[in-house]
């Protein structure tokens, strides 16, 4: 990530934290609640009016929404619920509390000098901060005494910090890309077609050329993900995408052919098919069929149309390249008691088992971290469409030659938007790819500056 940036955004998120604790509700396993009745962190790094309670585990996590809004919250909901039922009787209590704020939260306690018991961190992970000040407990020991490897999987190394382990994400966020077979085959396109960036470009042209209202794919966000997987396309660039941004790699060769290979798929593509949120267009490849190629993740198998479902088939990137990030996940604080540590270290042990990475896939329909899993014989066994072909993108994904991490995670959230808006705007016929690359470079290195 670009560390010049964090201390700002500790500072500015801490400041967003004190307001919106005085306003923002809070989901508990018993209902909801306002913040004058059940208080939330403070600038001070004070926790709710328990957490200071040896007899109470206070864990934050993110899946507030409603179980018509989001159903896999409610799964999440669920699984909390019942490690809390099979400890009940322990000494401490097991407290699951679901927030819209948590990185606010996570910010104002470090700004306080103090750290959540246990918190499920959103995708800007383990504050930098936080680990500074020795406020996150090392989960690498536990983890290794305990075997745990195979069933954290990618969090063993991707969130390895010189030897330490701060945070366990439950989920793999995993990224190939899904196409309309039917489009291809109208098209004249075969699956072949994916296997290296010109033959991609040449595919979209035949769709294009179709005529009856179908475009090639839906740029901007998902234009990210091409320029994350040209970078990693060669050794050089992958080492460059696992460190920290550099004026150098902004310099580089590399980081030029992403753009400018991205950039001209993107002007050909078209400029009615960019959006900064792929959400926006989603509709027009899961339930329109009118979209040859999505770039989204694994889990985009549950948003598929049933009438579509025979039609859409999953990928990899061209090159045989993925993009997995275990990003951030569980943290524990340092310095809780004995007991309390005990128990949110057996928490992490009870998501990473088999029993509960089985409803993880199956239910919430994402990638799980535990490698020990059969996902094709779970996905068979369900009988749910949806879910084999979830058991499909996530094994291409896991067995690609190149696994390589969102750009997001390493770079920070502020490059990938600002790539992002370049990118954008070479989707507008006309516009001179190699000026506006330029431009791209010099904000780059001002905002790592």
């Amino acid at each position: 990530m670009v560390k010049k940036k964090v201390a700002g955004v500790l500072v500015v998120s801490a400041m967003c934290a004190v307001m919106a604790a005085g306003c923002k509700s809070v989901e508990t396993d018993s209902g909801s609640s306002s913040a004058s009745e059940q208080k939330i962190a403070g600038a001070d790094g004070g926790s709710s009016s328990v957490s200071s309670q040896d007899s109470v585990l206070e864990f934050y996590h993110g899946y507030y929404h409603d179980e018509s809004e989001w159903p896999a919250a409610k799964v999440m909901r669920d699984i909390y619920d019942q490690f809390a039922q099979e400890h009940a009787d322990d000494k401490v209590t097991f407290k699951p509390i679901a927030v819209e704020n948590r990185d606010d939260i996570v910010s104002a306690q470090v700004a306080g000098g103090s750290f959540p018991d246990l918190v499920d961190c959103g995708g800007a992970g383990v504050p930098l901060a936080a680990v500074e000040q020795g406020l996150v407990y090392d989960l690498k020991s536990y983890i290794d005494e305990n075997k745990l490897q195979d069933a954290i999987g990618l969090n063993y190394t991707q969130n390895n910090q010189d030897g330490h382990i701060y945070s366990v994400h439950d989920q793999i966020e995993s990224r190939g890309l899904w196409y309309n077979r039917n489009m291809f085959e109208r098209a004249g396109v075969t699956a072949d077609a994916l296997s290296d960036w010109d033959s991609f470009g040449a595919a979209m042209e035949k769709i294009r050329a179709l005529k009856d209202g179908s475009y090639g794919y839906i740029a901007g966000q998902g234009s990210s993900y091409i320029f994350n997987t040209v970078m990693a396309s060669t050794e050089e660039g992958k080492e460059m995408l696992e460190s920290d941004l550099t004026e150098a790699t902004i310099n580089s060769d590399a980081f030029a052919k992403a753009f400018k290979t991205t950039a001209a798929l993107d002007q050909a593509n078209g400029s009615d098919h960019t959006t900064e949120d792929n959400g926006n267009l989603m509709d027009d490849f899961n339930k329109n069929g009118t979209v040859g190629v999505l770039f989204n993740g694994v889990w985009n198998a549950s948003g598929i149309s049933e009438n579509l479902m025979g039609d859409i088939e999953p990928a990899i990137y061209p090159g045989n390249i993925a993009i997995a990030s275990a990003g951030g996940g569980l943290a524990v604080a340092n310095g809780m008691s004995d007991e309390k540590t005990e128990l949110a270290l057996e928490f992490i042990r009870y998501m990473t088992s088999e029993k509960v990475q089985e409803r993880i896939f199956t239910e919430v329909q994402a990638n799980p971290c535990n490698t020990t899993l059969d996902l094709n014989s779970l996905a068979e066994k369900s009988g749910d469409e949806a879910v084999k072909k979830l058991a499909k993108a996530c094994s291409q994904v896991n067995e690609a030659e190149h696994i390589v991490i969102d750009m997001n995670y390493s770079w920070g959230f502020d490059v990938d938007k600002a790539i992002i808006n370049a990118l954008r705007e070479c989707a507008v016929s006309g516009t001179d790819i190699d000026a506006r690359f330029q431009q791209l470079q010099k904000e780059l290195i001002a905002l790592i500056g």
